[in-house]
Formats: structure tokens, C-alpha cells, sequence
């Protein structure tokens, strides 16, 4: 068995074309020696019969808010104190919506606001409808409501179009429930609290820009808003980890549960992470870092003058942070964290990223394209390629456009999986 034996699921399914692949996953559960109940809107019932679900795990489904039968035996109440998890595959954008402003006129939703367990959510719906406004506040509001949203899968879809807004294939949704349940167990099919994926572990991330100082009042900086180390910052903390953010010049609130220094120049920040390197077990360079600063700063503002039409500068290079943090050892007594880079360019996105995850000797890279407005410095969403590497082999995985929020909580998971998956070799 592996470590969804008895675990209890309860399965989610909402209108949509993607209704059937849920019944993979079902089955893909009970063979791993899950307890699966599942709950069928009235929408889903019109693409997959209850009875494929009854037949697949063995229990009866749950259809209607009042069943006199269901109630006679286990009622709405019951079923969510029941659940480990609730897992619903696929949300259709109306069942976010729904969620997202607490209602509860079906036995779906009712069972989200009356249970204290986890609630995950996989969207599918049509690219169009995913990228749309509202859905995107929702998923952001869901986000901070509590609720886990996998991001979509890019791809053909049914309609013909093609973009994000698939349901992940049953394997990645099912590898994603193993991985939130792996560090806990259940004894006589009673739960032990749920330990999170970042428990015990020290994650340290940085976020935002740098700015370096010409004079007193001028400086070079970037257009590094901070959003998604900030998002990634508030994921890892709501994993259970110890996370210290080392942050940039940002108008961004601290993440709850998140320690905070913040700097101001490249150097500045490379002390600070200099102290907890030893510390640390994981660390997240996501700060937009100048490459360069001014050879020596002005003491005073520098005044324009009337008969000089150019000024020329002379800049240094500043200290590469990332690849001081993965140097092989620390000391004789502990090896470097486990270090994740990112790579926002303009060009050649994944190239520059894969040769940058070599060249600096890093586990992972993060990469995405700044050049695009929707989803470079300052948007609220973001669209990223994860490479890891291991054992020589490098892996690609895209991840689609999504809030940020969205995105960190999918990397923060995604990264804590692959570094357990590291220590255990």
C-alpha cells in the first residue's frame, strides 16, 4: 500500500467534459487503498452517470443537499466531518464563483463552508473563461478564503481552442493528493493531524528589486514589483515552514507567518543571506538583483550641467547572491541548501534558464518571460517553466498562466516534492 492507505477522500465532481476523467482518478485512489466517497452536482451527472462512480469505489454517490435516504444514514454533516480531503475535479468557473462568495445551494458547496478539512480545487473550463477577470479574482480570493487551486493544464481543448484551462490528467491530480499526504499516516483508519510538506524545514526566499545608489537622491533599480517571491513566501508558510524573506524595496504587507528583512542594495542583500546560509535548507533567489551598481556613489546630487549633453558612468559588477549561496559546502560540517534560481528574460527563455541552472550548480530554475506585459514585473499573474535537475537529467515542466497566488502555492508544492524526493536518494 502506499501512503493514501485509508486515507478519506472525498471527491468533488461539477459539471464539465473534463467530468470523466474524475473516474480515473477514483480509481487510481482506491487502488492505492483510499477511502473515496464522491459528490456529483447536477451538471456532472449529465456528462458521467452516478453509477460509474458507485461501481468504481464501491460507495454509494452523493447527489442532493436533502436526500431523506443520505440523511437517514450519513448526512451532509456527517460526510464533512468524514473527510481527510475534499479533492473536487473538475471546478467549473460557476462552481468557483460560488464558492468564492460562501454560498452553499447544493451539497457540493454546503460541504466546503461545514468542513474542516483541506479543500482543493482543480479548474477546467474553457481558456477564455479562465483568463477572465472574474475568474482570476476568485481564484485570488479563493486563495486567501483557504482553498488550494491547482493550476489548469495548457492544451487543445474540447471546444478546439487552445490554452490554459484543461483539468490536469488523472496521474499528475493523483500525484498531487500522494504529495500532500506523505508525510502523515493514519493508524485504524483514525487521522493523525496532517503534517505539512514544509514542516521542519527553513526556507529562506528572497523577493522584490534591488536598488543601487548614484547619488543621494538617484538610483539603478528594476521593475520587480516583488509579487511572486511574496506569493511564494506566504505558500511555503501556509506548508508549514520557517520561512525568513530577505526583501527589496516593495509596497507589499508581509506575508502572515513570514520573518522579513528587508534591504536595499545588492550587497545588502547578499549579507543577509550570507547569515542564514548555513541555516537554511532550501533557498529561493527570486529577487530581481542588479548585475551592476555605480563604481562610487555621489556625496552630493549630481547637478546637470549646461554645456555637457551625456554622463557617463562607470558601473561594477555586484556579487552574484545565487551562486555564492549554491558554492558546494558551507563549512566542513553542512552542504549548501538545496538552492532554486529564477531566470526572467526577454529571449531564448528556457536556454538562457537551463544554462544558468548548470552553470550556477542549482537543483532548480524557475523561468518566465518579462517581456510579455501580462505576466511580467508588475502583474498579478505570472506563467513559468519549472526545470529540475537530478542525477544529470533535467526536467521540464510548464506550468500555465495563473495569479500569482495560484502559481506560488503550485511551485512551493512542486519544489518541496522534488527536494524530498532529493534527500531520500
Amino acid at each position: 500500500m502506499t501512503g493514501l492507505n485509508k486515507k478519506r477522500l472525498l471527491l468533488g465532481v461539477s459539471g464539465g467534459i473534463a467530468a470523466y476523467k474524475s473516474a480515473f482518478l477514483a480509481r487510481l485512489l482506491i487502488k492505492a487503498g483510499a477511502q473515496v466517497r464522491v459528490v456529483m452536482t447536477q451538471g456532472a451527472q449529465a456528462f458521467v452517470q452516478p453509477l460509474t462512480f458507485q461501481a468504481l469505489t464501491g460507495n454509494p454517490v452523493h447527489t442532493g443537499l436533502l436526500d431523506p435516504e443520505a440523511e437517514a444514514g450519513m448526512g451532509h454533516i456527517e460526510l464533512a466531518r468524514w473527510a481527510d480531503l475534499i479533492m473536487i475535479a473538475p471546478t467549473t468557473a460557476d462552481l468557483m464563483a460560488r464558492l468564492a462568495t460562501g454560498q452553499a445551494g447544493d451539497l457540493l458547496t454546503t460541504l466546503c463552508l461545514a468542513s474542516k478539512a483541506p479543500v482543493h480545487l482543480a479548474p477546467a473550463m474553457n481558456q477564455a473563461m479562465w483568463q477572465h477577470p472574474a475568474t482570476q479574482r476568485n481564484a485570488q480570493l479563493l486563495t486567501e478564503l483557504g482553498y488550494t487551486l491547482i493550476p489548469p493544464a495548457e492544451g487543445e481543448q474540447a471546444c478546439g481552442d487552445i490554452g490554459a484551462g484543461r483539468l490536469p490528467e488523472p496521474e499528475e491530480l493523483f500525484s498531487w493528493i500522494e504529495n500532500f499526504f506523505k508525510a502523515s499516516f493514519l493508524e485504524s483508519g483514525q487521522p493523525e493531524p496532517t503534517k505539512k510538506l514544509g514542516e521542519g524545514l527553513r526556507i529562506t526566499i528572497t523577493a522584490g528589486p534591488t536598488q543601487e545608489p548614484l547619488d543621494p537622491v538617484r538610483y539603478l533599480s528594476n521593475h520587480s514589483s516583488g509579487k511572486m517571491g511574496y506569493a511564494l513566501a506566504a505558500a511555503a508558510a501556509e506548508q508549514g515552514a520557517e520561512v525568513q524573506l530577505i526583501s527589496g524595496p516593495v509596497n507589499l504587507a508581509v506575508p502572515t507567518g513570514v520573518n522579513c528583512t528587508q534591504v536595499i542594495t545588492a550587497a545588502q542583500m547578499l549579507d543577509a543571506c550570507e547569515k542564514l546560509r548555513s541555516t537554511t535548507d532550501i533557498f529561493i533567489a527570486c529577487a530581481a538583483v542588479a548585475d551592476y551598481r555605480a563604481e562610487a556613489v555621489a556625496d552630493q546630487k549630481m547637478k546637470k550641467q549646461a554645456n555637457q549633453d551625456e554622463l557617463i558612468l562607470k558601473l561594477v559588477k555586484n556579487p552574484d547572491i545565487l551562486a555564492t549561496m549554491a558554492k558546494a559546502t558551507v563549512d566542513k560540517h553542512k552542504s549548501r541548501p538545496f538552492c532554486v534560481g529564477f531566470a526572467a528574460e526577454t529571449q531564448q527563455v528556457e536556454d538562457y534558464a537551463q544554462d544558468k541552472l548548470v552553470r550556477k550548480n542549482l537543483d532548480a530554475i524557475v523561468a518566465n518571460d518579462v517581456s510579455d506585459s501580462s505576466i511580467g514585473f508588475g502583474s498579478d499573474e505570472n506563467r513559468v517553466t519549472l526545470f529540475t535537475r537530478s542525477d544529470q537529467q533535467i526536467n521540464r515542466q510548464a506550468l500555465p498562466q495563473s495569479s500569482k497566488q495560484v502559481l506560488g502555492q503550485a511551485l512551493i508544492a512542486k519544489l518541496l516534492a522534488f527536494y524530498k524526493e532529493q534527500q531520500a536518494l
